[in-house]
């Protein structure tokens, strides 16, 4: 026991150390409450550290992409080749798989097959994800006993698709900068450049030529009313994005497409082409001539030759030949007509086909090249007739700049 001395004036007084201790704490400072202020500063730290993370990882899972689709395709078809099950193939692709509700589907997927569901079937659950030429080409691979050649066909396919995809949407890429600059520069010069000459020739707008009383007039209404500018434009575009996806929209706006001058030799052959590949590859895959043509129809990207193939569709439902059919519609060349007649006479039809689409694809190619080339320079000229007359109308009451400071 230590013993603690107070003052002389104090009387003697004995503690044991722990006495000691507990009378110079405070009563909210024992190790029990120490240890429950850690663990709840702790486990602040964790829930902020884990909203944080869910705030800097925070995205919109969406479907799988087509890329997504490509890449499952590849991936099962090496693993198949490589005589993996399909549901060990199914659960090794779904654990690399970034996107949660693609790993779902694929997950169910393999459930579906493990209660006795072939693959065609199981895949047929999710016809937002696979679309009935992957769904038709599976079954014919099952039935013929041939899945990993046919899912390389299709990984081909696909990949084909997405290369014609992307020529098309990089045909588009440069006219649209074009076409933003030129808008960006015109807006520019209208509500910044040309009120600094308004102020210059104010009170004497009666004596400014035409062209730039009509600029200040466009200039004023711009600055005054921007946001009505605004509105009316995104309402414009989202009017037509609405029209064009009603069936009378979509008709007229698949109809236009083919008479513009510019751009109707470059949707046709994106047409031909994809049409007839996909009827190769599904003819190709042994799939039945009539889920061919439906298959085809759906997927051709244009109602008018939706029309057309659903048209023959009913015509080879009745016996008569592809070719036959086709011979009433315009929207098919005479020359890709004779060649399918040849296909189907000699039993070649899907290597015909496929040479038919392969010689489109390399036009489309050609085509989109053109297409830009033409499109580039009717472009440039366009920015330079706005822009011009704009500065035409800015320079030419400075040229008469004598006239406006005397008044006459």
């Amino acid at each position: 026991m230590i013993t603690f001395e107070t003052n002389d004036d104090q009387k003697h007084t004995t503690a044991t150390l722990p006495e000691k201790k507990k009378q110079n704490q405070n009563p909210d400072d024992t190790p029990q409450n120490w240890q429950t202020d850690v663990q709840e500063q702790e486990q602040e730290q964790v829930e902020n550290k884990s909203l944080l993370n869910k705030i800097l990882n925070f995205r919109i899972d969406l479907g799988p992409g087509r890329k997504d689709i490509l890449n499952f395709t590849i991936q099962l078809a090496v693993m198949v080749r490589a005589g993996i099950s399909i549901q060990d193939s199914m659960s090794s692709i779904a654990e690399e798989i970034q996107n949660q509700k693609f790993k779902k589907i694929l997950l169910d997927i393999k459930s579906k097959i493990e209660e006795g569901q072939s693959l065609s079937q199981a895949l047929a659950n999710h016809p937002k994800v696979f679309s009935a030429l992957y769904i038709n080409m599976v079954a014919a691979a099952e039935l013929s006993g041939s899945l990993s050649e046919m899912l390389q066909r299709l990984a081909e396919y696909l990949d084909a698709e997405a290369d014609t995809r992307a020529q098309v949407k990089g045909a588009m890429i440069y006219p649209i900068i074009i076409a933003t600059l030129a808008v960006t520069v015109v807006i520019f010069l209208l509500t910044f450049v040309l009120p600094k000459f308004t102020k210059i020739f104010a009170g004497k707008e009666h004596l400014l030529p035409m062209p730039t009383k009509m600029l200040m007039a466009i200039s004023a209404f711009l600055q005054s009313y921007w946001y009505f500018v605004v509105i009316v434009i995104v309402a414009a575009a989202a009017g037509f994005i609405y029209f064009i996806n009603t069936e009378i929209g979509r008709r007229w706006w698949d109809r236009t497409k083919l008479i513009i001058p510019l751009i109707r030799t470059l949707c046709k052959s994106l047409y031909i082409s994809r049409s007839l590949h996909t009827m190769s590859v599904l003819t190709a895959a042994g799939v039945p001539i009539l889920d061919t043509i439906s298959i085809t129809a759906h997927i051709s990207g244009n109602v008018l030759y939706k029309s057309m193939w659903l048209g023959v569709y009913e015509e080879v439902k009745q016996g008569k030949k592809i070719a036959g059919s086709l011979s009433k519609y315009h929207l098919m060349p005479p020359n890709v007509k004779q060649m399918i007649k040849s296909g189907e006479d000699s039993g070649t039809l899907s290597e015909v086909l496929k040479d038919i689409s392969e010689f489109y694809a390399r036009q489309l190619k050609t085509v989109i090249k053109a297409t830009v080339s033409m499109i580039e320079p009717i472009m440039i000229v366009l920015m330079g007739i706005f822009v011009g007359f704009i500065a035409m109308s800015i320079m030419l009451p400075i040229f008469q700049m004598s006239n406006l400071v005397s008044g006459r």
